[in-house]
């Protein structure tokens, strides 16, 4: 008998995607003000830009079955 399939929070893949808006609007601020600090914040947003898509084709994988 298989085990019963663990459903994946959508939680996730929002707390990504929140973080990955607030790091562009982190970077374009930092790039406002003339601190190349910016590319830091551009660097996150790409990491958690990953993440929130990672995330929410893991919850829409675990959908289908």
């Amino acid at each position: 008998m298989p085990a019963p399939a663990r459903r994946m929070p959508k939680g996730l893949a929002l707390y990504a995607t929140l973080i990955c808006v607030l790091a562009v609007v982190a970077a374009v601020i930092s790039f406002a003000n003339g601190s190349w600090l910016g590319v830091v914040w551009v660097l996150l947003a790409g990491l958690t830009s990953n993440m929130a898509w990672y995330y929410h084709r893991r919850t829409a994988g675990a959908a289908e079955r």
